[in-house]
């Protein structure tokens, strides 16, 4: 299963600009980042809900950004 985070990526270049910046302000690294970014590694709880306040989020919002699934496209 995976994650379709390009929501949450425009998100993160509107508020923070950078995935870097992102980074940082989650207390994380830019490599722990691109691995949740790219579906190798889960966010935690924890930083799905600092996500929230750092790119201001609402709490009805959090499945769009972090739980929509991406559609597998079909080579037909």
């Amino acid at each position: 299963m995976e994650y379709d985070y390009s929501k949450l990526l425009g998100r993160i270049k509107e508020i923070c600009k950078t995935q870097e910046n992102y980074a940082e302000a989650l207390e994380i690294s830019t490599t722990a980042i691109n691995n949740k970014l790219n579906n190798k590694v889960f966010f935690t709880q924890e930083e799905i809900n600092k996500s929230l306040s750092i790119l201001h989020i609402n709490d009805d919002e959090i499945k769009q950004y972090f739980f929509t699934l991406k559609v597998e496209k079909n080579s037909t």
